[in-house]
């Protein structure tokens, strides 16, 4: 499963003109669900979401994560971040997981988000959205939690 993080200082999610979810400063993350991904890479994801550390301390270092800041989490699915781009001119969506699958982990992992933070909020699966951000920094960052990787915990 695949997280492209952003922090912002604020960012919305409209589907057909009306906005579904909106920030002020926090993670905007967009999600790709890849092949045999399962609920314990969406956990696993979303664990590393909420501890990553974007957010400047007093000093000024990056040491901060979105709880401790009380910042919001916008998620966003986006099938095509996990589309094979290694050769050609037109992207492939071989990796990608079926519509069914993405939707049910990408459910999964919001309701997860929001009984861990209350913060959270997402767009809309399948839906043509228009996403508005403005990046703070920029800073950008992809994790990636894969087939096998599992929290310590599990």
């Amino acid at each position: 499963m695949i997280g492209l993080l952003q922090r912002v200082s604020r960012a919305s999610v409209a589907v057909e003109s009306r906005e579904v979810a909106a920030i002020g400063s926090g993670l905007l993350v967009l999600i790709g669900v890849e092949q045999d991904d399962t609920e314990a890479q969406a956990s696993r994801l979303l664990e590393r979401l909420l501890a990553y550390r974007v957010f400047a301390d007093a000093g000024g270092r990056m040491n901060l994560d979105v709880r401790e800041t009380g910042g919001g989490l916008l998620l966003v699915p986006q099938f095509t971040l996990a589309a094979d781009t290694r050769k050609g001119n037109r992207p492939s969506f071989a990796p990608a997981a079926a519509a069914e699958i993405g939707e049910r982990l990408f459910r999964y992992l919001c309701e997860q988000a929001v009984r861990q933070y209350a913060h959270s909020c997402w767009g809309v699966f399948g839906a043509h959205m228009h996403v508005a951000l403005v990046n703070d920094g920029p800073v950008t960052f992809w994790l990636q939690v894969g087939p096998g990787m599992q929290s310590p915990a599990g």
